[in-house]
């Protein structure tokens, strides 16, 4: 079994998304090396339109692979501001590049305050190596 890349800097959700802070109220979702792994080869992304509310813990998107179909859920309550288009023309990014070009949309909360609170509930690294370690 080869080593899954857990990035010591992002946050994680127990569900293998992770996700990044790239300003004081909006975070970068994506989903894990581990859960890329065992998906195998994604070959679609259905991701929502900016625009969309999301719900921590509610699915918002899918990933298909050619095993099967999985719900991405929500790593916390706010708005999409931002989806990867580009995982339109080439799902695979998911599997080649899942903490960078594979990224799967971005998320703003009206209160950088609501974020801090609500990043502070999730796993860090060390936290999700236990899920996955089980």
């Amino acid at each position: 079994m080869t080593e899954t890349n857990v990035p010591q800097e992002l946050t994680y959700t127990p569900e293998h998304e992770w996700i990044t802070r790239t300003s004081p109220t909006t975070v970068r979702v994506g989903i894990t090396d581990f859960a890329q792994d065992a998906l195998g080869d994604v070959v679609f992304v259905q991701l929502p339109e900016v625009g969309t509310e999301v719900e921590a813990g509610e699915s918002f998107a899918e990933v298909e692979s050619t095993k099967s179909v999985s719900d991405i859920f929500g790593p916390l309550n706010g708005t999409i501001s931002a989806v990867n288009d580009e995982l339109e023309s080439t799902p695979d990014l998911v599997n080649s590049e899942p903490y960078g070009a594979g990224w799967l949309v971005e998320i703003s909360v009206d209160e950088a305050s609501a974020l801090d609170s609500e990043l502070a509930d999730l796993l860090d690294s060390d936290g999700y190596r236990q899920v996955i370690e089980g």
